[in-house]
């Protein structure tokens, strides 16, 4: 026998037609949690502000220009796990432990990751179309 959602989770979001307004309803405060309370999140929305409006200038197509958004959005996104992870292991104890650390680095690890993707990404499209 199978528990219900609500039963394992009292928190949910419910079934039915509300549940997609609700679940929206909390993304959108997890947005507005992660540009109060992380600069890092601040940052990389104002980059993601530049660097958008800059794929359509070094793109030389519509599908190179979707695909360097992709990579800018997806920065933002681990950022945002990024910041899940942090909160969580912040949440389970303020003491310092080496595994506490190593989830917070590669959480780290992970946006270091997607920021050189897109950084080397936007250059070889600028250095494509203008060289």
């Amino acid at each position: 026998m199978t528990e219900s959602r609500s039963a394992v989770h009292p928190q949910g979001n419910g079934t039915g037609p509300l549940r997609a307004w609700r679940a929206f309803k909390c993304s959108i405060q997890g947005l507005k949690a992660a540009f109060v309370n992380e600069s890092a999140f601040r940052q990389e929305l104002f980059l993601a502000c530049l660097f958008v409006p800059a794929a359509f200038y070094v793109s030389e197509s519509l599908l190179q220009t979707l695909f360097l958004i992709t990579l800018v959005t997806l920065v933002l996104i681990v950022e945002l796990l990024n910041t899940a992870v942090e909160a969580v292991v912040d949440r389970i104890s303020p003491e310092t432990h080496p595994l506490s650390g190593v989830a917070k680095d590669v959480g780290s690890a992970a946006v270091l990751l997607s920021l050189t993707l897109a950084g080397v990404s936007f250059a070889a499209s600028a250095w494509a179309k203008f060289l």
